[in-house]
């Protein structure tokens, strides 16, 4: 076998692996189906979108739950040690009623054990149908299999990785180049860069909460390399003969994760926002009861976007000099350019609306999937449906 089939296969397993990471986050959700919030991995507290805590709310509920559920017990074990002792002295048992009256003497009002006991609050249909007891043996292990297939997923997306970057390294091995001279080549590093910086976010940030989304993008665009993007090795055409060229792509790739990683951010947030909405302060249950707020994703996607932003401006630059070197102008219109113009406009409309009209929340949200989806058709799109001077695709 050779080089360049050993780093097809390298992509082909990342992309079955990634799906198959995918499923085990789908079923990580499904898993906490009837689950309330409560300290995880996947959730952050209100200081930052990144870190793991509970809420301070949901701590004072449940320590009022258990002080309540205390002082029950104590009225009830006092009344029956008072009953004991009657019994033993040879009087007739009395009832829990009787026997707390006679403790407390005849002026002193008990009320029943039905008005002292808190009857247990029912969850109401708008909260969940399916709500599990807290503490109770089912939330206990439905606790575990959520928290088993995330790492399964997790798992399977460090296998993917180092499969996918072995994959992307044989190709450029076996073409004896940087592996970017076509589509296929791009599409592979591309998405390298973007597991990276999920990777990166999901081990030191908890951010483990973006694999559904990630890891369906990365098993989508490897999956579209190898069956339909892929081509065999071949030189490259003159005009990529250049430093810049390199400096160009790189600069794209970084901004491209930041970009991807902002965008699935705010799909969920979408999400996100509507069942806080829906709930409209109630307990909430299920996996996005257990993910930062809808407040910090949004915040965490403009951090996204605003770094990114500036790489992209700088890979716009980069691109310009490189075409002057290559064709003899820095701009000449065509439709890689013109798109990247127009994915550059999406962002510059998202921070300047998000920083100066308060657009925050939905709004910016849908610009900002509508950035991502602009990035990508100028990444594939414009190589399959436009010809042009960057019509690298091969295929």
């Amino acid at each position: 076998m050779s080089i360049q089939e050993l780093s097809a296969l390298g992509i082909v397993t990342a992309a079955v692996l990634y799906l198959l990471a995918f499923m085990a986050h789908a079923a990580e959700w499904a898993a906490a189906r009837g689950l309330s919030a409560d300290p995880s991995p996947a959730r952050a507290d209100a200081s930052t979108p990144l870190a793991g805590q509970s809420s301070p709310v949901s701590e004072s509920t449940s320590t009022v739950a258990e002080s309540s559920s205390t002082v029950a017990e104590r009225v009830e074990a006092s009344a029956q040690a008072r009953t004991l002792q009657t019994v033993g002295a040879g009087a007739p048992a009395a009832t829990l009623p009787e026997a707390v009256a006679g403790a407390t003497g005849p002026s002193s009002t008990i009320p029943e054990p039905s008005s002292t006991v808190a009857e247990p609050v029912e969850a109401t249909p708008s909260s969940h149908p399916a709500a599990l007891t807290p503490g109770s043996p089912d939330e206990d292990a439905a606790k575990l299999r959520v928290d088993m297939f995330g790492r399964m997923g997790m798992g399977l997306t460090f296998v993917a990785l180092a499969s996918h970057a072995l994959g992307t390294v044989l190709r450029g091995v076996a073409a004896h180049r940087a592996p970017w001279g076509n589509m296929y080549e791009f599409t592979i590093s591309a998405l390298l860069f973007v597991v990276i910086a999920y990777v990166l976010l999901a081990t030191t940030k908890g951010m483990r909460w973006l694999g559904l989304p990630i890891t369906l993008l990365l098993a989508v665009g490897n999956g579209l390399a190898a069956t339909v993007f892929y081509v065999a090795v071949a030189p490259l055409v003159p005009a990529l003969h250049s430093v810049w060229f390199i400096i160009h792509i790189v600069a794209a790739c970084i901004a491209g994760a930041a970009f991807n990683l902002g965008g699935m951010a705010s799909i969920i947030y979408l999400f996100q926002e509507r069942a806080e909405a829906k709930a409209a302060g109630r307990a909430r249950t299920g996996y996005l009861a257990k993910l930062p707020s809808a407040k910090q994703m949004d915040t965490f996607a403009y951090r996204a976007h605003a770094f990114a932003f500036p790489i992209w401006t700088f890979t716009i630059a980069a691109g310009s000099i490189w075409a002057e070197y290559a064709w003899g102008r820095f701009w000449g219109w065509d439709p890689k350019e013109t798109w990247s113009l127009v994915t550059w406009v999406v962002y510059a409309m998202y921070l300047h609306a998000r920083a100066t009209a308060g657009w925050r929340g939905r709004n910016a949200a849908i610009i900002a999937i509508i950035g991502v989806a602009s990035f990508w058709f100028n990444f594939i799109g414009i190589n399959l449906l436009v010809s042009g001077l960057h019509s690298y695709a091969g295929i």
